[in-house]
């Protein structure tokens, strides 16, 4: 059973209308979801030094199949 809590941030208006808009949803609630989700999954947000490395080895791979 997956227990759910309540949190809270503070943003700027223009913070979360951009988020929203980025997000393509009208519902602050969904917007930040989407927002936590997308964070949780994404390779490039783990804050260590491999994100970099791997963003990089992405942009060549990407770079040297263009040239093929």
């Amino acid at each position: 059973m997956v227990k759910i809590v309540h949190a809270q941030t503070v943003l700027t208006e223009d913070e979360l209308m951009a988020l929203k808009k980025k997000c393509n949803e009208s519902s602050t609630k969904e917007a930040l979801s989407m927002a936590v989700q997308h964070y949780l999954e994404c390779e490039y947000t783990d804050l260590d030094d491999k994100m970099w490395t791997k963003k990089l080895e992405k942009v060549v791979q990407k770079k040297k199949q263009k040239k093929i």
